[in-house]
Order: structure tokens, then C-alpha cells, then sequence
């Protein structure tokens, strides 16, 4: 069984174009569900950054050569 999530209700703003590509891409039932995940996945990216950070500030920048390496390991 799913745990509960606490939900809270926002008002926010958007520009008018990024609420239609929203819409047309979800419907108005989707809209906040939409909203959501994108929260959650730029805070997600934002605790990389900060993780990624903190790892150059450590061990210094990666060369590109290390950073070549990784992305051919991703398939990039």
C-alpha cells in the first residue's frame, strides 16, 4: 500500500503560452500532476548540482577527458 503525501493547494504563474502547451498536452485534469513532476525532478537536478559541487570544490574540475568518459559510459 502507498503511503499518504500531504498535498498542499498554490496558486502560481505561468506565461499564458507554457499553461497552453501544459494543457495541450495533458488536459486541464493533468495540469497539476504535470506541475509536480517537473517540481520534483529541477529539485532533483538542483541536489546534483549541489552534490557535483561540492565534489569539484573537493577534488577539483574534472578534465575532459574524465568527462568524456563518463558521457561515452552514458551512451551519449
Amino acid at each position: 500500500m502507498k503511503a499518504s503525501v500531504s498535498m498542499e493547494r498554490l496558486s502560481i504563474t505561468l506565461p499564458q503560452e507554457s499553461a497552453r502547451d501544459v494543457r495541450a498536452r495533458v488536459g486541464r485534469r493533468g495540469f497539476s500532476a504535470y506541475v509536480a513532476s517537473a517540481v520534483r525532478r529541477q529539485l532533483e537536478h538542483d541536489a546534483l548540482g549541489d552534490i557535483l559541487a561540492r565534489l569539484e570544490a573537493d577534488h577539483g574540475p574534472a578534465s575532459e577527458a574524465e568527462v568524456q568518459a563518463i558521457m561515452a559510459r552514458l551512451g551519449e
